[in-house]
């Protein structure tokens, strides 16, 4: 069982052909996000990650590794503060906030940082039951 407080981190990074994989399953071609000559000329500078492929490390982990197996992910709500950039790496981390035993949910901190820099890039909540850990 879980309690307040306990935590998960993990470390991940993309490459453009995974961007570009994900540009053809999510249908979303922003040239924002693959192409270099277009991102050039935006403040970005060069191309960024999509913000729902930097989500779906948070569904990753929380479906397979925590809370784990057995979890249903019922929401999430990020904020992104910074672009994330392909080829660098980021630390994701987890933090239970709060957990309603009756209804077998928790409230889980969900949160990016660049690795190198310790800057805040993705700042959020989820929330997930599992009947067997909260």
């Amino acid at each position: 069982m879980y309690s307040v407080g306990d935590n998960y981190e993990i470390e991940f990074s993309f490459t453009q052909e995974q961007v570009n994989d994900f540009c053809k399953i999510s249908g979303d071609f922003n040239p924002l996000h693959w192409d270099e000559a277009f991102a050039a000329q935006t403040v970005f500078k060069k191309p960024i990650i999509h913000g729902a492929l930097i989500a779906s490390v948070f569904s990753r982990v929380m479906g397979m590794e925590f809370p784990g197996q057995g979890s249903v992910y019922l929401s999430q709500l990020s904020e992104f503060k910074r672009p994330l950039y392909v080829d660098l790496v980021y630390q994701a981390k987890f933090t239970v906030t709060s957990i309603d035993p009756i209804k077998h949910t928790a409230e889980i901190q969900t949160q990016v940082f660049d690795k190198e820099r310790g800057k805040l890039m993705v700042d959020g909540i989820a929330k997930a039951m599992n009947a067997e850990k909260f």
